[in-house]
């Protein structure tokens, strides 16, 4: 089992306390940005993911070579962030947002069930029609090539800011 931290934050009334709205945020968001390290050298990247809320993880799909690969393998670890914009305030000087802050850690999915449910996810979370999506892209010689990365959430916060 997990444990969702809700921290304090400097400007306490834009700590997101609700544990669930946190989890909205995740599940709502379009892309999640992730903050690698190797090496002490860092590596920032936004990945289409899909986020399983029974499971506090995050898949997303990637190439199975690459510097993404490479940061991964050398250190697991991961710092991502969620955000809803809300748009920019004109005349305000000011940006509404939500966003979820995660930290947690990577694992690649290699067991073929778990990657159809992955991708199912991800399909449900980013498409308008996944049904036809689903149909089309979900055939086993596909599922058994594609790499799949979990991110199993141990740290989750949240920030908003609507005034």
């Amino acid at each position: 089992m997990y444990k969702i931290v809700v921290e304090t934050m400097r400007r306490k009334e834009k700590t997101i306390t609700n544990q669930d709205e946190i989890k909205e945020i995740l599940l709502n968001k379009k892309y999640v940005t992730i903050a690698l390290a190797k090496d002490n050298i860092p590596y920032i990247v936004t990945l289409s993911n899909g986020y399983d809320m029974i499971k506090n993880c995050i898949y997303f799909h990637c190439a199975n070579e690459g510097k993404k690969i490479e940061y991964i393998n050398s250190n697991n670890i991961v710092w991502g962030e969620a955000i809803q914009d809300l748009g920019y305030q004109e005349g305000e000087c000011n940006h509404h947002f939500k966003t979820a802050q995660f930290k947690g850690k990577i694992s690649f999915v290699t067991d073929l069930n778990e990657k159809t449910h992955a991708l199912t996810l991800m399909i449900n979370q980013l498409e308008n029609s996944p049904k036809v999506v689903i149909e089309k892209q979900l055939k086993e010689s596909a599922i058994k090539k594609v790499t799949i990365g979990r991110i199993d959430i141990d740290f989750l916060s949240g920030k908003i800011n609507i005034t």
